[in-house]
């Protein structure tokens, strides 16, 4: 048999580029279809349905019907997937020409689904617009690199290039020789951001084995901003995948290690481009009333900042997580911090949130909280200076179902995120809260079964 004439006859595979329409669904994850890309004109004419329950969907992909009566109860309808043409960007992992879009799910009479996160954001920074204000905001995330092996294995190892013997080499906060060990990862990183246009500024390692950070860039478009951080942690997938890795937004992945953070900057200006927090040098009291405004409403929004019942481990006392609802200026052990009072540079830090909340959710309800604070005059009570305690005696919840009633009976929240998305997040994360509450873990075998 003439080998080479044979494979001569073979067909050569071609991979033909596609474009990926994207939902985002209530836990951050990503939803929707695939299409060729000779076919895109399907994507831009509106024409891509998806049954609008796909929003309502649990962490196990679970319609939930029987609590929602959202999915078969209505006959299970369709909604329109209508793309932002400003989210269009390269997937360098895909055939070359591939591209990826946001979009919005409509109801097919012509409005936004009241179940979308990218409507919902919509909506508050509509809020702003009518006040003749624009946010403007930078996210910094931070995520863990793992080996890809967690399947098998059942937990995460860092990469092997960080430990001796399979432990880890200590704590790695800025060290450059932890970015060394990964920098073939971390360039693919950049690479895939700057393709995508992503504003991506200082990559750091932080204290876990295989922890990073990276920071993005302010905008003054939160929706956008919401979009990078949703692309960025992608992104960090994706390139981790190329390398025989995995990346992880787990709040807390490791019980003896640091959790990951993802932390919000934001300022607001004004038509004229005025910093309206902007001190000036003297007594910073738009800054103070917009703390008080996120601080008077941050139980009540926690569900939104750790949404999982794996959040709850990554607020300890003693960590960089807060656990106390107070503020301070520079001081990095507060739930709120202002880094700067003065200037174009005079904004908040919100440092409660972890990796693993919803982008869209998360800024959303900050933004309602800073306009609670626009909208009166408040006073958030004594900074917590440093080396003191807190002083205002209120404290974050570490119980994920206490969190689930306290969001379910805001008015806050029913005013920010409309009364049936209140209805549906509460519902849907209440189950999943129970669920955690029923299981029997290892540690309750190892510590209780043969002692009592």
């Amino acid at each position: 048999m003439n080998t080479k004439s044979s494979e001569a006859r073979m067909p050569v595979e071609t991979q033909e580029p596609r474009i990926e329409i994207l939902l985002v669904g209530m836990n951050g994850d990503l939803r929707g279809k695939q299409i060729p890309l000779s076919a895109q004109n399907k994507v831009w004419d509106g024409k891509v349905r998806l049954p609008t329950s796909t929003q309502s969907l649990d962490i196990w992909g679970d319609d939930n019907d029987d609590i929602t009566g959202l999915s078969l109860t209505l006959g299970d309808p369709d909604g329109c997937c209508i793309p932002d043409p400003r989210s269009l960007a390269p997937m360098p992992w895909a055939p070359q020409g591939s591209a990826q879009v946001l979009s919005t799910m409509h109801e097919l009479t012509g409005e936004p689904s009241f179940m979308d996160p990218r409507a919902i954001l919509s909506s508050m920074l509509a809020r702003f617009a009518e006040r003749g204000l624009t946010p403007v905001v930078a996210t910094e995330l931070e995520f863990y690199v793992i080996e890809d092996d967690w399947r098998e294995s059942g937990k995460p190892r860092p990469p092997r290039s960080l430990t001796y013997r399979g432990e880890p080499n200590g704590f790695q906060l800025y060290d450059m020789s932890a970015v060394d060990a990964l920098q073939g990862y971390l360039d693919t990183l950049r690479e895939w951001a700057d393709l995508q246009g992503l504003p991506a500024d200082a990559t750091t390692a932080e204290f876990g084995p295989g922890q990073f950070e990276i920071n993005l860039n302010h905008r003054p478009d939160a929706l956008a901003a919401a979009d990078d951080c949703i692309y960025l942690k992608r992104l960090a997938q994706m390139a981790a995948r190329k390398h025989g890795l995995r990346s992880t937004c787990m709040a807390k992945p490791y019980g003896d290690h640091a959790g990951s953070g993802l932390h919000v900057h934001a300022s607001v200006i004004d038509r004229s481009g005025r910093n309206v927090l902007d001190a000036a040098g003297g007594e910073p009291t738009a800054l103070k009333s917009v703390c008080a405004g996120m601080l008077e409403t941050m139980r009540e929004a926690q569900l939104v900042f750790a949404p999982f019942a794996n959040s709850y481990r990554r607020f300890q006392p003693g960590s960089f997580a807060p656990v106390d609802i107070d503020w301070g200026v520079g001081h990095r052990g507060t739930a709120i911090r202002i880094p700067e009072t003065d200037g174009l540079g005079a904004r908040i830090e919100h440092r409660v949130a972890g990796a693993d909340a919803n982008p869209y959710l998360l800024l959303t309800a900050i933004l309602g909280g800073i306009l609670r604070g626009l909208d009166s005059t408040l006073d958030p009570g004594p900074a917590t200076e440093a080396g003191q305690q807190a002083t205002s005696g209120r404290r974050l919840t570490h119980d994920f179902l206490t969190a689930v009633e306290d969001f379910a009976q805001s008015e806050f929240i029913r005013d920010t995120f409309g009364e049936g998305y209140q209805r549906l997040y509460a519902n849907t994360k209440r189950k999943e809260a129970i669920a955690y509450l029923r299981t029997v873990s290892d540690f309750d075998y190892q510590t209780y079964l043969a002692r009592i």
